[in-house]
């Protein structure tokens, strides 16, 4: 599921996107917490899938563990 999530320095300032999107992980992450369901997500970002949005849940799952990934390398 991480391999949807890409980090480039050269898009939205190497802050973690949908893979092939300008859709910030954070903003999938922070729709979630709010209170939006997948399908409000799904309905407000029709470049995204379903599948995207737990590549989001998955991806800030992992990075909230405090572990050394490699995402670490990929942003750097």
């Amino acid at each position: 599921m991480i391999n949807r999530i890409e980090i480039s320095p050269t898009v939205c300032h190497g802050k973690p996107i949908i893979e092939g999107t300008r859709v910030l992980v954070s903003t999938v992450l922070g729709a979630l917490a709010a209170g939006d369901t997948a399908e409000m997500i799904l309905e407000d970002y029709p470049s995204l899938s379903a599948e995207d949005i737990q590549a989001a849940l998955a991806f800030g799952s992992d990075i909230s563990r405090f572990e050394e990934h490699a995402y670490d390398v990929a942003a750097s």
